[in-house]
């Protein structure tokens, strides 16, 4: 994502403010995955992963745990 991507997320343009905002939550998501991967691998808790996001321990475990599949 280039910084022109996130300025057009500001554009007057609705359609292409809507298609950068999901280019962003897409990127987002994706990044959320890998450090969140990143952090249990390096024997962080959920709970310290959910402070850092600055959600629930129950909401980041739901969200990721699956994937991992380790509790």
């Amino acid at each position: 994502m280039s910084t022109t991507d996130v300025t057009a997320a500001a554009a007057d343009d609705p359609a292409t403010g809507l298609r950068a905002i999901r280019a962003l939550r897409e990127l987002a998501d994706r990044l959320e995955v890998l450090q969140v991967s990143s952090a249990r691998d390096r024997g962080w808790s959920w709970q310290q992963i959910a402070d850092a996001l600055g959600v629930s321990r129950q909401a980041v475990h739901k969200k990721h745990a699956r994937s991992r599949k380790d509790d």
